[in-house]
């Protein structure tokens, strides 16, 4: 853990909402990484993910606007029905061109765009999903120098993702959701 990191890539689907909350109510005010999260959800349903997310967190929640700069302490939630791109100007692109993986927003997109921007400054992780969207998007972060994690497949609610992602490429770690929340709080201490 000597990288310098300076954002966090998060991908779920399926069973990820309640470990995507846990890590939030866990980490401290002062958190300064941001966190740029890409869930796959609902596309007709606009209102009440971040609300729901807000309630948990320490941090503030947002959807962001495109060309949003990317800021230190804020989770960056990707908007229903959109693809959710870093650019290397470290502010968030916003795009609806076609689905990826049968997904809008895409975590593969999110994945690779962040690799792109950030490099071996970040960290990519696969949280329990359905389908196998985010495999190489982590798989390229990987290639790029960035740190790959995922949730370990026995702790997912549903398990392709993790296993998806690990089929392709080297996982530097595979952690629980506990673990998940003591690594990231590591990161800034």
């Amino acid at each position: 853990m000597t990288k310098n990191i300076k954002v966090i890539i998060i991908g779920g689907s399926a069973g990820s909402f309640t470990v995507v909350a846990n890590i939030l109510k866990e980490l401290p005010k002062n958190f300064n990484i941001p966190i740029i999260m890409c869930l796959h959800r609902l596309k007709h349903i606009r209102e009440g993910f971040v609300e729901a997310l807000q309630l948990k967190s320490n941090l503030p929640v947002v959807e962001p606007y495109d060309k949003e700069k990317i800021k230190a302490g804020v989770v960056y939630l990707a908007p229903a029905n959109y693809h959710m791109l870093v650019e290397y100007t470290q502010t968030i692109g916003l795009s609806t061109e076609e689905m990826v993986n049968f997904s809008r927003p895409s975590i593969d997109l999110t994945f690779q765009t962040a690799a792109g921007a950030y490099r071996s400054n970040c960290v990519g992780i696969i949280l329990s999903g359905a389908n196998r969207d985010g495999a190489k998007g982590l798989k390229f972060l990987k290639e790029h120098g960035g740190t790959a994690v995922i949730q370990t497949p026995e702790d997912c609610k549903v398990d392709t993702m993790p296993k998806a992602a690990k089929a392709i490429t080297t996982i530097d770690y595979e952690f629980t959701t506990d673990q998940i929340i003591d690594y990231l709080k590591k990161l800034t201490s």
